[in-house]
């Protein structure tokens, strides 16, 4: 699926804006919605593809087991409710949230790469792929939470130092947080 390793972060509400937009215009709003699903979840696309519109229409949280881990996670979307309701107006609760044209089936994640990439590519960037979602969704809770462990959990990374790896966490970015830190 692509040479996801120089994948990054939107590290800026711009950029995440721009993305957006970018998928509304060049490729729908199927996979705009997912951007902003897989930004406000951290969940992978793997993760994603195959939740129902009734899984999680009206909820507060969805359960999924992640097909990577083979782990249940209960993952909030609260904050999501209302993109959610307007999003899955006139579904039917088995119908797949990410629904192919074609028959009655979930996107597959090549499908999903293709979309976010060609949008990405629409605003001039080339480092997005699907990691791009679970990456920001990390970077931007980092960023406000400073908390690594409780990202490491979220992620279920063995140790701080993947997930900050993963996320992008880079040294001046450290120095960033230590400037006026004086006790």
């Amino acid at each position: 699926m692509g040479n996801e390793k120089n994948v990054q972060p939107l590290r800026t509400l711009q950029d995440i804006d721009d993305m957006k937009q970018s998928l509304r215009r060049w490729c729908g709003e199927r996979d705009r919605f997912l951007f902003v699903f897989g930004i406000n979840t951290g969940l992978r696309v793997s993760d994603i593809l195959p939740l129902t519109a009734g899984e999680v229409r009206g909820k507060e949280h969805v359960i999924i087991t992640e097909k990577k881990t083979g782990k249940k996670r209960r993952v909030y979307i609260g904050d999501l409710r209302d993109d959610i309701s307007a999003y899955t107006a006139g579904m039917d609760d088995k119908d797949p949230l990410f629904a192919s044209r074609k028959g009655n089936a979930p996107i597959t994640p090549t499908q999903a790469y293709r979309a976010l990439v060609k949008a990405g590519e629409m605003i001039d960037r080339d480092d997005i792929g699907t990691h791009t979602m679970r990456k920001t969704f990390g970077y931007h809770y980092y960023r406000r939470t400073k908390d690594i462990a409780f990202l490491q959990e979220i992620f279920n990374h063995s140790a701080p130092s993947i997930t900050k790896r993963y996320i992008g966490i880079t040294q001046e970015e450290i120095d960033e947080t230590l400037k006026g830190f004086k006790l």
